[in-house]
């Protein structure tokens, strides 16, 4: 079903996007070692909406305190990683573009082993992996842009080279390490889990999700031009320069946050864009709020399966590609490839 001949979602199609991660979450905070019926779970978020409580407080306490800020981190890494990968699908016209394009979640992960390896506490390697995110992408930027340069295509190299030269000073780090106490839990937090969310972490991660994912919902209409030239942008009337600026420290944000509070998380940012083009199309002002819903679905699916299909906790990015691959593969099969 493709979107509406003006590009946007039809109303059918809003509504479901709209409700579908609320149903999604309600049935996911439901489900763990301990069974909570969905009306349960509506009777203490409304009874915590209006400051009493509802029923017995192992219930009001599981809900709240233990799966609710796993949800509500599964729902802004799903929708941030959905709509960063779509941005930069589109910034570089490149389908196999992902958040990672840049070197972020490198440089990420890399500030946070640095933090565990210094034994900051949660909070603090929190704060190092965004800013060593952000010092990535600062240097692949400086790198692969200029006047003589080859435009985005150098930039994509330089993200690469970037990525690769935090991967090695992460083995780095784990190669200094202490085998007893800090390798084991970089080499988890590397794996990705949502088992640390509490509200603290998701207080300094979240408005930086929810800005990013604002403005793409603000200049969706404008993200169509991202592929063109300079000269067929410059004819529209838009500074491209300035959309292209803006879309990279908007995804880079996003992506810098996300690895930020739960690791490496792959495939999110290349399956679920891809996903939402079959659906609706190529125009951003359908696949960027369709991504934006279908990714914090698919990531509260993928932390429930993560938490309860086996007594020991799987790390999402194990499942993340396990499920993504095949379908990736299935859908690549079905569409005859894919294009910007």
């Amino acid at each position: 079903m493709k979107s509406g001949r003006d590009g946007r979602l039809p109303l059918g199609w809003k509504l479901i996007l709209i409700v579908l991660p609320f149903i999604a979450a309600t049935i996911a905070l439901g489900i763990g070692r301990m069974s909570i019926s969905s009306g349960e779970v509506l009777d203490v978020l409304a009874a915590r909406l209006s400051g009493g409580h509802a029923g017995s407080m192992l219930v009001e306490k599981t809900v709240m305190n233990l799966r609710l800020p796993r949800i509500l981190l599964a729902i802004l890494v799903g929708a941030g990683l959905s709509v960063s990968g779509c941005a930069f699908q589109s910034l570089f016209a490149n389908p196999l573009a992902t958040p990672d394009t840049l070197g972020v979640a490198s440089g990420a992960s890399f500030g946070a082993a640095l933090g565990i390896l210094l034994g900051f506490d949660l909070i603090g390697i929190q704060i190092s992996a965004l800013v060593m995110g952000g010092v990535a992408v600062t240097l692949t930027w400086l790198a692969g842009s200029g006047r003589d340069r080859g435009g985005l295509s150098y930039i994509v190299l330089s993200g690469i080279m970037m990525g690769s030269l935090f991967s090695a000073l992460v083995s780095l780090v784990k190669y200094v390490a202490d085998e007893e106490s800090q390798l084991p839990a970089i080499t988890y937090w590397l794996m990705g889990g949502l088992d640390k969310a509490n509200y603290k972490t998701l207080a300094l991660g979240a408005p930086v999700i929810i800005a990013g994912v604002l403005l793409f919902m603000l200049i969706r209409w404008r993200m169509n031009l991202l592929p063109l030239s300079d000269d067929e942008a410059k004819a529209s009337g838009v500074d491209i320069r300035l959309l292209r600026g803006v879309t990279v420290v908007a995804a880079t944000a996003i992506t810098a946050s996300c690895v930020s509070m739960c690791g490496q998380v792959g495939w999110v940012g290349l399956l679920i864009p891809h996903m939402c083009r079959m659906l609706f199309g190529n125009n951003h002002l359908a696949i960027v709020p369709a991504s934006v819903s279908l990714g914090a679905v698919f990531m509260i699916i993928v932390d429930t399966m993560a938490r309860s299909i086996s007594a020991a906790e799987i790390p999402v990015s194990i499942l993340t590609a396990i499920i993504g691959a095949p379908v990736f593969i299935y859908l690549m099969r079905r569409s005859g490839g894919w294009r910007i």
